[in-house]
């Protein structure tokens, strides 16, 4: 596949929570013998209100903020980790972005390299089209294995298109070409229905697979992008550095600048790895140098890249402010259970059936899935939600609202109740009188806060959250929450 495709925007979004693997190995202690593990860094975890999907609708709020108004004409989530099986995943991310009803929405799972196989997809957009990339995972890792060591939650988003310069925008990256190799190469597997991975031996993986198929892929690539590894200035693949090493040996790559990524600050993440890496590679590349992207699983996608202006900076900004969003996770315990690998009792308040009003869901999905509110064009009153009348008391006129998107809006709290009485996986159930920039306000829950720490006046954004599981109907609901600025 040759073309002139390119990346113009890019979005990360990780996890405020981070949980360091010192502490993992220090309540798993009595399972190892005395020295055990060498552990260090820490991995970024979910609250419980965030899964895959609410990840991906941040990262891509992040990727569109810079697109300067670039409306893509697809939508492509991919993700091992999607939370509905038979539901439109990247639907509802579409939704939750408020973007046009007209877009082309795909999900793509079933491998590890499903972010890469995308990317690759993406590429062969139409010439005015642009795709918006997205990849998430949040892996779940049976207790005291080494995945749990391993794994971390985040998601990566890419503006995809042919056209050189949407909206003014620079390219940070021109896919330059991709080669692919599918093989049934079973290094590890998680059948439907399963919650944990099942890995094999790792020098097995190492030397059967990784070391003969990255290599076969990595040169059909440079063929296609007519170029040599040594022109290739910076190399990428997730797993492990020691076979990262290898391969990149065994492709003469060992020149070229390789990168392993975040893993000692927030763990690998999954079919959104590779492309974290990609932002590694751009973050230290100069315009006009080629890189080499592998994602890997069941198959090999291997993508040769050219770093645009700008590139750098912006590369380096985003994984900055990712980072940046940090707060420790100190408790080993509620971290499984927001992961539900523990049930604690919550009491007798938890068992609420939380049953959905599919019709009245469908009826108002613009306001409870994108947060749009109303404006009234006669006073410029804002009220969430929309009614007929409006909320002013000295307007009160009847059908003068249109709809006013809320989710970008600054806020304040005005008030609010730290609730011990009421449910909430992390207690206490924090919600509050949120006033908006522009004027209006709302009762809302709000979420990332600990006991003891919110102030009246303080700054507030909002985040796309989960609402509340329905477990008797194996359903979750999502809306929006207040967190700190």
């Amino acid at each position: 596949m040759t073309g002139a495709a390119s990346i113009v925007s890019c979005g990360l979004y990780l996890p405020q929570w981070r949980i360091e693997r010192a502490r993992i190995a220090q309540a798993l202690a009595w399972l190892e013998p005395p020295g055990g593990r060498a552990v260090s860094g820490e991995r970024a975890v979910c609250n419980w209100d965030e899964d895959a999907l609410t990840m991906a609708v941040e990262a891509a709020r992040r990727c569109m903020a810079q697109a300067k108004k670039s409306l893509p004409a697809a939508l492509d989530l991919a993700s091992t980790t999607l939370p509905f099986a038979d539901r439109s995943n990247a639907t509802l991310a579409a939704e939750a972005l408020d973007l046009p009803e007209s877009l082309r929405t795909a999900d793509h799972t079933g491998s590890l390299r499903a972010g890469t196989t995308a990317l690759a997809q993406a590429a062969h957009c139409g010439e005015e089209a642009a795709t918006l990339l997205i990849a998430s995972d949040a892996r779940l890792a049976r207790p005291g294995s080494a995945a749990e060591m391993e794994y971390g939650a985040g998601a990566v988003a890419l503006l995809v298109t042919r056209d050189p310069r949407p909206g003014g925008c620079e390219p940070l990256a021109t896919l330059s070409a991709a080669a692919h190799v599918s093989a049934d190469f079973v290094d590890h597997y998680r059948m439907s229905g399963e919650d944990f991975d099942y890995s094999l031996e790792e020098r097995w993986v190492r030397d059967e697979g990784a070391g003969k198929l990255i290599p076969a892929a990595i040169g059909r690539a440079l063929a296609l992008a007519d170029t040599t590894a040594a022109a290739i200035a910076h190399f990428a693949m997730p797993g492990p550095l020691g076979t990262a090493r290898r391969v990149a040996q065994a492709a003469g790559l060992g020149h070229a600048r390789l990168q392993e990524g975040l893993r000692g600050d927030c763990g690998d993440l999954g079919a959104a790895q590779p492309l974290l890496l990609l932002l590694a590679m751009l973050a230290a590349a100069a315009p006009g140098e080629r890189l080499l992207l592998v994602g890997f699983g069941q198959g090999v996608d291997a993508l040769v890249l050219i770093a645009g202006e700008g590139a750098a900076a912006l590369a380096q900004r985003e994984l900055a402010a990712a980072l940046s969003r940090r707060r420790p996770e100190p408790h080993y315990t509620r971290y499984l259970a927001h992961r539900g690998l523990l049930a604690p009792d919550f009491g007798m308040r938890a068992e609420r059936d939380q049953r959905t009003a599919h019709s009245v869901a469908w009826r108002k999905h613009r306001e409870l899935t994108a947060f749009v509110g109303g404006r009234c064009a006669a006073c410029g009153a804002v009220q969430f939600p929309k009614s007929r009348v409006c909320v002013n008391p000295e307007c009160r006129r009847t059908d003068t609202q249109v709809g006013h998107p809320l989710a970008e809006t600054a806020g304040r709290v005005r008030s609010f109740t730290e609730d011990w009485q009421a449910y909430t996986p992390h207690p206490p159930c924090v919600y509050g009188n949120i006033g908006l920039e522009g004027g209006g306000n709302l009762l809302m829950e709000l979420t990332d806060v600990e006991p003891g720490e919110l102030e009246v006046g303080a700054p507030v954004r909002f985040v796309f959250r989960i609402k509340d599981f329905d477990r008797q109907r194996a359903y979750r609901r999502y809306f929006w929450k207040a967190t700190g600025a």
